[in-house]
């Protein structure tokens, strides 16, 4: 079995576009600073692409490497986490047969996230049986790694239930954990899988650009990307609206503008000076509040910019690949036993295989 003295954290992206600032405030700003201190598995869910643009491979493809650059411009080391690509895991396509076999179709179906995706989408009937097996597939995606925590955004929670659900199930089923043991004994109780937490981000809803009524989203066309320029940045931030006429007109300071103020300007004395002038009418026009924060926003970016660099050059993608590769060999080793134990508990222990 493999071991390690680190607590194990696995959460991930599905490749749909470059990252965003609202996912580097909900888990990748999370997910760098635990690098250190977690044995971090992140996951590219190329797999759930294919439930809504089964007919663009090659943009999926794309979606794939690009996010793995996002990854290590933001500070994703691979030499301290494991990149793991989803569709090189057969481990979890197994999995997520067993777990469908656990959860009702109404634990499925009902799944906040999953409905509110249904409606967003404008799918209705239109979806294929994969889409909301993708909820289940998600379980099987953390489970595989056996972690402790999942760090997610605020609108993710509905999935970390129900994979928390699934393994409690799984580990009273098949391995005879009493189900008045707590969350955190499952595994000395002798079960399979751990009882995954959610970790949030420190802003659990960025808003995105515009007047702040949806949250940031590439598909809505009001998202500020990891890789935007300095002048991508400013002129996003411009097109956020607040209503307020004159700078001498009183403003709430909790409104889009000053969401976007409290998340990105870490000086917290600044901030407090901003909201105070702004509540005042004290010659504080959202111009100005725009200039700092689009200037706040760069000086977080440009470090990323200059390592995203590095991979936009000529032979990045084979650089890219090549880290995809070492990343998935060792998630295998992790995945692969985990099947063998869950195998084993379900009386499906007759060999186990090795993969090449």
């Amino acid at each position: 079995m493999t071991t390690t003295t680190k607590p194990r954290i696995l959460t991930g992206d599905t490749p749909t576009g470059r990252l965003h600032l609202g996912h580097w405030v909900g888990s990748v700003e999370r997910r760098v600073a635990l690098q250190d201190e977690y044995d971090c598995y992140f996951l590219l869910a190329n797999m759930h692409a294919f439930t809504t643009r089964f007919d663009k491979p090659q943009d999926i493809r794309q979606d794939t490497l690009e996010i793995v650059k996002d990854w290590l411009a933001a500070g994703i080391d691979p030499n301290r986490s494991t990149i793991v690509l989803q569709t090189e895991i057969p481990a979890i396509a197994e999995l997520t047969w067993y777990f469908a076999m656990l959860l009702s179709f109404n634990d499925v179906m009902g799944n906040p996230t999953l409905v509110h995706e249904l409606e967003t989408k404008g799918l209705a009937d239109k979806y294929s049986f994969g889409f909301p097996l993708y909820t289940v597939g998600q379980c099987a995606d953390i489970l595989a790694f056996r972690p402790e925590l999942v760090p997610v955004g605020e609108d993710q929670e509905p999935h970390i239930e129900m994979c928390r659900k699934a393994a409690r199930k799984f580990n009273q089923l098949y391995c005879d954990v009493s189900s008045r043991t707590e969350d955190a004994d499952y595994v000395k109780a002798g079960g399979v899988f751990p009882i995954p937490k959610a970790l949030l981000g420190r802003v659990k809803r960025l808003p995105g650009v515009g007047d702040g009524k949806q949250k940031m989203s590439k598909s809505l066309g009001n998202a500020i990307f990891l890789s935007d320029t300095p002048k991508d940045v400013q002129k996003k931030i411009n097109k956020i609206t607040t209503g307020r006429q004159s700078p001498t007109e009183p403003g709430d300071p909790t409104n889009i503008l000053f969401q976007f103020v409290e998340a990105f300007i870490l000086d917290e004395a600044r901030v407090a000076e901003l909201k105070d002038r702004y509540a005042r009418g004290d010659n504080l026009g959202d111009g100005h509040v725009k200039q700092e924060l689009a200037e706040a926003i760069n000086a977080l970016l440009e470090p990323m910019r200059t390592r995203r660099a590095e991979y936009e050059k000529s032979g990045g993608d084979d650089a890219i690949i090549d880290i995809i590769k070492a990343g998935v060999k060792k998630a295998n080793a992790t995945a692969e036993e985990t099947l063998h134990l869950a195998k084993r508990a379900m009386k499906l222990d007759f060999g186990r295989r090795t993969l090449a």
